[in-house]
């Protein structure tokens, strides 16, 4: 749910854990403001993928929550 352009850690956990196959995903507000997030997230999913590869599948999960006005900054960490 999106409330006034912002999300929770929660539901960028939901958006992302279902869509990348094993996923488990950590996802922290490093200022509180709901647009500025570090997510952590380790899949089996990203093995043998590139970085750019294993961010492009927690882009598109996210869908147009990383429009810059819902997620104005998202620093990603994917592990396998």
């Amino acid at each position: 749910m999106l409330v006034c352009g912002t999300m929770t850690a929660a539901e960028i956990r939901a958006k992302i854990e279902p869509e990348v196959p094993g996923a488990t995903a950590e996802v922290r507000d490093y200022t509180g403001t709901g647009d500025h997030f570090q997510v952590r997230v380790v899949a089996p999913a990203f093995e043998g993928l590139t970085r750019v590869e294993r961010h492009q599948l927690v882009y598109r999960a996210l869908g147009a929550a990383v429009d810059g006005t819902t997620i104005h900054a998202l620093a990603l960490e994917t592990l396998t």
